[in-house]
């Protein structure tokens, strides 16, 4: 089973996002495109976990100019 399936949430590897500024630009593109998701960070780990549809997490990653690998 994999995490999404386990938690109900769409998990991914940003393997791009490296420091603070892109969490804050992540979390930003995530209130502008789906306001109001539960969206994690664990930015050492590079792993971004939102409540909400994958394909559109992915894009809403995408479109913030970062790689979304699913877990």
């Amino acid at each position: 089973m994999s995490d999404t399936e386990a938690t109900g949430n769409a998990v991914f590897t940003v393997p791009d996002m490296t420091c603070t500024h892109c969490e804050k630009t992540l979390r930003a593109a995530f209130e502008a495109a789906m306001p109001g998701a539960r969206v994690r960070i664990d930015l050492p780990a590079h792993r971004l976990e939102v409540a909400g549809d994958a394909k559109a997490a992915r894009a809403v990653i995408a479109g913030a100019g970062y790689r979304a690998e699913p877990v």
